[in-house]
This record gives structure tokens, C-alpha cells and sequence, in this order.
């Protein structure tokens, strides 16, 4: 996965922030997608347009945590939402 790219998301996407976390509803299937807390500040940080490796050093200053592992979550996340049709790399 190229982390010099921003992630597009689709515009069927509802989110919606409920007690710290993100919920999203795809217009499209109907299907309803909960966040937990570092899911939710991952969709924060993508939704202000920044790069992956944007978001991933923001994530490293907010979590203490290992970079690998930081990284390995942040690709997991995008491919999954790229799985579910929310978004694409652009």
C-alpha cells in the first residue's frame, strides 16, 4: 500500500460520532459499521485529508505504541474499508 496517498471515501458514507466513537451507515447497502476509539481517530484523521503517512505519525504522537504496529493497524483499517466499497486510494 502506497502511504504517500490520501483516502478517498465514498459519498454514500453517513458518520456519525456517538460517545467518542464513529458509527457509519453505507447509504448504498444499508449496512452500519462501529468504530472503536483508535478506529475513530484514524477516520478523524483521513476525513482531514491527510496522507497515510500523515495519519500514521499523528498516531504515533497520539498512542504510545510501536510503529510497526501502528502501521500494520493503519493498513488494515484502509483495506478494509477499501474491501467494504467505503473508500479508495487516490
Amino acid at each position: 500500500m502506497d502511504f504517500s496517498k490520501k483516502v478517498n471515501f465514498s459519498d454514500a458514507i453517513f458518520a456519525q460520532e456517538v460517545d467518542g466513537e464513529m458509527v457509519l451507515l453505507d447509504m448504498n447497502s444499508e449496512n452500519y459499521f462501529g468504530l472503536d476509539a483508535v478506529a475513530s481517530d484514524i477516520w478523524r484523521l483521513l476525513q482531514e485529508g491527510k496522507t497515510l503517512q500523515e495519519t500514521e505519525e499523528a498516531l504515533l504522537e497520539i498512542y504510545d505504541a510501536e510503529a510497526e504496529q501502528v502501521h500494520k493497524d493503519l493498513e488494515a483499517f484502509v483495506e478494509k474499508l477499501i474491501e467494504s466499497g467505503l473508500a479508495s486510494l487516490g
